[in-house]
């Protein structure tokens, strides 16, 4: 089993796409933890503000069965593909941290959003302090005690999403 963290964003009907996609997740991981949900400003264009949430779990899947799990969710959720990096989108899922594995040059893992974006550092903070960054050598607390990113930019919305506790 290996420790996975992960960040689900929308910016197009955001509400119902990542309970859609949090619903789909805890049904294969149901021990899943997840952050406070946060909004934030779409970042790189001009778009409505995504909504973000961090969550963890483990699982025995390995990297490219789990990268193709979360894409099959993406899809599900009608996610458009695009050569354009930063465009408004249904459902976003990205792997951030899996194990201590460093997945580079053909993976981005550790995801270089981690310590590029705070709708990425701060909620993946509540849920993994402890877990130390691979390349960093850092705790995610400290990581995020330590960044300049700015924690202001986040919004949280409350009670989001309703969460299934078995």
């Amino acid at each position: 089993m290996v420790a996975v963290y992960i960040d689900i964003g929308s910016n197009i009907d955001r509400e119902k796409n990542i309970q859609s996609c949090v619903d789909e997740l805890q049904r294969k991981f149901p021990d899943m933890v997840f952050s406070k949900a946060y909004e934030s400003a779409s970042f790189g264009f001009k778009g409505d503000a995504f909504i973000n949430i961090s969550a963890g779990f483990e699982t025995d899947l390995s990297y490219a069965d789990l990268k193709d799990f979360l894409k099959s969710i993406e899809n599900q959720h009608a996610r458009k593909r695009s050569k354009t990096k930063f465009i408004s989108r249904t459902l976003d899922v990205d792997v951030l941290l899996y194990g201590d594995e460093i997945l580079r040059p053909d993976n981005d893992v550790p995801r270089a959003e981690i310590l590029k974006f705070p709708f990425v550092l701060f909620p993946l903070a509540e849920i993994a302090a402890e877990t130390v960054h691979p390349e960093q050598k850092k705790t995610i607390a400290q990581l995020a005690k330590e960044s300049d990113l700015d924690k202001n930019s986040l919004t949280e919305v409350p009670d989001f999403p309703k969460l299934k506790i078995q």
